[in-house]
């Protein structure tokens, strides 16, 4: 991991915490949400302000995310906003956040000047203790203010104005006056400087968790699912039709089909897809010769071929098919046959035009998993656990290339791999339940009948 973290491949674009001011914000904070501080005066912080040197000293690295749901933030400075979100349990809580931050963005700029912000993604349950609590999960709803209570004493103050300026007695009431006075010093000037922060809400229907061996639910759309690419066994019964998991290729396949979800690279508009598919293939090569102590760095296309030559007999059927798909992209060659139970198939797709394209291509990287490039961009959790694993010259090969071909220009080769996929689509804003609506206005019960 040292090599990952050396090239900001890891733990990368965190925020910096070394002033005693903003060691003093964030223990308030931490205190305030957890009871706990940390002895650390120099650490780093991703964007809700969980910090890995502070996870050590506690032992306890969801001290922010306290059984993997509702996840807690610390708020210190608006440079966060663009840093990595690390040990996700769901994959919608970056942009929950981001968009929090982005729709707010005077008001906390104008919070963070002066102390902390703290805040919390609630959820509608407090526990995933089975998989079947994931399918109570609907909405999550964002909550912050500052450790001194600032948003909610500047709700308080206004109200008070409000009084001030329309009650008949108002201009006389000492006691009013004086706690005006009183909150009006920590919070500022409320009427000329409005602190308010904009209540947000986000429908969570389609996601994945890491949960369970980490687990993707489709439920908006056409055709649901939930899809457990590590197996199914043990997850009980589920009030979804269609459970599938990494053996069901077929089925996984169909559920892409009917719901619209992907497209064949090849047919994909804008990109050079035979390029595409022969970075895959030099992938799926490193991946069939490092165990045979092969040095692989500065290889080039020239001593990938020779590396095909070489080593053919250990190349795997995803290499070979691939190879004939480039081929007939280029050549004209003749159109190799690839069913969806085919070990290439998932490495030919990529997510179509839709709002879940995030997740999709999230799921085809677990699907489609020697394609360490696709992994990285959108599925770093499984890329670290796997990396992990991989013989030191495959590291090396892999650190080398993410540097050379997508830390210089990570939005350009973005776009050229899944042109108009964003790789982490922000989930969008709740429209309002028109059940829970009725309820507001007239009870769970229904509405009460005059007597």
């Amino acid at each position: 991991m040292k090599r990952l973290i050396k090239h900001g491949l890891m733990f990368g674009n965190l925020f910096h915490v070394d002033s005693p001011a903003l060691v003093d914000r964030y223990n308030r904070a931490l205190h305030h949400l957890t009871g706990k501080r940390t002895e650390q005066t120099d650490f780093h912080v991703d964007i809700s302000g969980y910090s890995p040197e502070i996870g050590d000293e506690l032992n306890d690295h969801l001290y922010l995310n306290h059984a993997g749901v509702n996840r807690q933030f610390i708020l210190l400075s608006m440079d966060q906003r663009t840093a990595p979100l690390l040990n996700s349990k769901f994959s919608t809580s970056r942009g929950i956040l981001q968009q929090f931050f982005a729709e707010n963005e005077a008001q906390l700029f104008a919070l963070t000047a002066r102390d902390a912000v703290a805040g919390e993604l609630v959820n509608s349950v407090y526990d995933v203790s089975t998989p079947k609590r994931l399918f109570d999960i609907r909405r999550i709803r964002v909550e912050a203010d500052t450790t001194a209570g600032t948003v909610r004493d500047a709700a308080k103050l206004g109200d008070m104005v409000d009084r001030f300026k329309t009650e008949p007695d108002g201009w006389f009431d000492d006691v009013l006056i004086a706690d005006m006075i009183t909150l009006a010093g920590k919070t500022g000037d409320v009427v000329r400087n409005p602190v308010k922060l904009k209540q947000m809400s986000f429908d969570q229907r389609n996601f994945w968790t890491a949960h369970f061996g980490g687990l993707y639910l489709f439920q908006d759309v056409e055709h649901p699912a939930l899809i457990a690419p590590s197996g199914k066994d043990g997850l009980g019964d589920l009030p979804i039709k269609y459970v599938f998991d990494a053996n069901n290729r077929n089925q996984i396949a169909k559920f892409f089909e009917f719901n619209g979800l992907t497209e064949t690279i090849i047919e994909a508009r804008g990109i050079n897809a035979a390029a595409i598919l022969r970075q895959k293939m030099d992938f799926i090569l490193v991946d069939a010769v490092a165990d045979q102590g092969v040095d692989l760095t500065g290889t080039s296309r020239a001593d990938m071929r020779r590396l095909a030559r070489t080593h053919g007999d250990k190349l795997p059927e995803e290499f070979h098919t691939l190879a004939a798909l480039v081929n007939w992209a280029e050549n004209g060659g003749a159109w190799p046959r690839i069913s969806s139970d085919h070990p290439a198939y998932f490495y030919t797709l990529r997510a179509s035009d839709t709002k879940d394209a995030a997740l999709v291509n999230m799921l085809l990287a677990e699907l489609a998993p020697k394609d360490a490039r696709q992994m990285f961009i959108c599925h770093k959790e499984l890329f670290y656990r796997t990396y992990a694993n991989w013989p030191d010259n495959k590291r090396a090969y892999v650190a080398d290339f993410l540097v050379a071909e997508y830390q210089v220009d990570k939005a350009g080769a973005r776009k050229a791999l899944f042109g108009h996929d964003a790789p982490l689509e922000e989930p969008k804003p709740a429209k309002p339940d028109p059940v829970s609506d009725m309820i507001a206005r007239v009870g769970p019960w229904g509405a009460v009948k005059g007597r």
